[in-house]
């Protein structure tokens, strides 16, 4: 037993299938390359960054 599909089905199917290719993209946030690497080098450097001086402790003796 196969399944027959008429021309009408096929044509419903490509239309549907051609509204869902040339849908309008969704709003998001989109970033620019530069303000990325810009971000990236600054959080780079924090790590890199030598953690800062704590207070000697006083010896016990």
């Amino acid at each position: 037993m196969g399944i027959q599909h008429t021309k009408t089905d096929s044509a419903a199917l490509a239309i549907e299938v051609e509204s869902l290719v040339d849908s309008p993209e969704p709003d998001g946030i989109y970033h620019d390359t530069r303000e990325c690497a810009g971000a990236l080098l600054a959080l780079g450097l924090l790590l890199i960054a030598p953690p800062t001086p704590r207070p000697k402790k006083p010896s016990r003796s």
